[in-house]
């Protein structure tokens, strides 16, 4: 029993000593000491210092955008002021006409004939005047040598001022019948193009019908409309870029007017924008999209919009803090899509390191530095399984 005792015990300590031998000489892991999985130690993620960021005050000016449709603000509408038929009509759609240019002319049959009837009722009455004033001058004499009553001058005398009124009335008719045939001509009203033809020779016309639609396109307007709450940041004057469809640049305009009263349907205002058209490239009637930039008085924390990474509609980041990977859920503010950077209301400060790209297979705890050699975070990615998410 006693050697047989002392043969365990030395066996036992043999083993024991093998083991201690073991550790001390790394062929076994120590607790906490390398990774379930292999054994390996852990790998730190390394991060160029082009891939990380850090938040930074900046402005970030707002922009609104409305639409609408291209009017001509200059317009006329050519009307005929006589009644008649149309004899000519010397212009069609698109051509171009200038002010007081003769573009077509009524049948004045009508108009002449109503000016010679007046021209004779003005000789008519030249010739009464003419015979009441010899009248009167007789009856005056008569009435100095009394061959004749007070009473029967003073007949005499009213008999005077109503031939001198018939002809004045006559005159006027006169002056309307040749005014008349002056109508019978149709002339341009403004400069411009013919825009639309209501007429066609031969038709008959009547006074105020439309014959011509005249639009002048040297300068054009696009009549917008802004919500209520948006149109406390307008004011007249503000540069505007207007994006009009089949133009690949935006044109350059200004903010003209903005209606003191929003429409009680569509609880909208109206906001003209004015065009400068000289080469007349722009056409009334094009659809069009107008952008203004609102300057942003405000320094507002902000990063790339890059840096985001969107889980279940909470927008997060991922930090380096304390040399280990933390995810932190932030609040967005502002976002100017131009420049490319969010507004942030919370979950980070000006002092944090922010991964300026998105990755995968990151994880919460695992080490990670900030490494000033180019690449440095190719192959820790690699090592640690974690990639760029090159499909955001």
């Amino acid at each position: 029993m006693t050697r047989q005792r002392l043969i365990g015990t030395t066996l036992a300590l043999a083993l024991v000593l093998g083991l201690g031998a073991a550790l001390v000489g790394g062929a076994l892991p120590l607790p906490g000491r390398g990774d379930a999985k292999g054994g390996k130690p852990e790998v730190a993620l390394e991060f160029g210092r082009d891939e990380v960021v850090q938040p930074r005050h900046a402005s970030m000016p707002q922009p609104l955008e409305f639409s609408g449709a291209l009017v001509a603000p200059a317009s006329a509408v050519l009307r005929a002021k006589a009644a008649g038929t149309l004899l000519t009509l010397s212009v069609r759609e698109g051509d171009r006409v200038r002010a007081g240019q003769l573009l077509g002319r009524i049948d004045t049959a009508e108009a002449d004939s109503r000016a010679a009837e007046r021209e004779a009722q003005l000789g008519a009455a030249r010739a009464a005047l003419a015979q009441a004033e010899r009248t009167h001058a007789s009856n005056e004499r008569l009435a100095a040598q009394q061959f004749i009553s007070p009473v029967a001058l003073e007949q005499s005398r009213a008999g005077l001022n109503t031939a001198r009124a018939q002809l004045d009335a006559a005159q006027a008719a006169l002056n309307t019948a040749r005014l008349s045939l002056r109508d019978a001509t149709l002339s341009a009203p403004i400069d411009g193009i013919v825009a639309e033809r209501k007429a066609l020779p031969g038709e008959k016309v009547s006074p105020e019908q439309p014959v011509l639609t005249i639009v002048d396109l040297r300068e054009l307007e696009l009549a917008g409309r802004v919500g209520t709450h948006e149109v406390a940041r307008l004011a007249p004057g503000l540069p505007v870029q207007v994006q009009v469809e089949g133009l690949a640049e935006p044109v350059a305009g200004r903010i003209a007017r903005i209606a003191p009263a929003a429409d009680p349907g569509t609880r909208a205002i109206g906001v003209a924008v004015v065009l400068p058209n000289p080469a007349e490239r722009l056409r009334a009637g094009q659809f069009a999209l107008a952008r203004v930039t609102l300057d942003d008085r405000v320094e507002r924390l902000t990063l790339p919009a890059g840096s985001l990474v969107d889980a279940a509609g909470q927008p997060h980041v991922w930090l380096i803090e304390d040399g280990v990977l933390a995810r932190r859920a932030v609040t967005v503010g502002r976002r100017d899509a131009a420049g490319g950077r969010v507004e942030l209301l919370s979950g980070v400060t000006p002092a944090s390191v922010v991964l300026a790209a998105r990755y995968e297979n990151l994880r919460e705890g695992a080490k990670a530095l900030v490494s000033d050699a180019p690449g440095a975070s190719v192959a820790a990615t690699r090592a640690s399984g974690a990639r760029p998410a090159s499909a955001h």
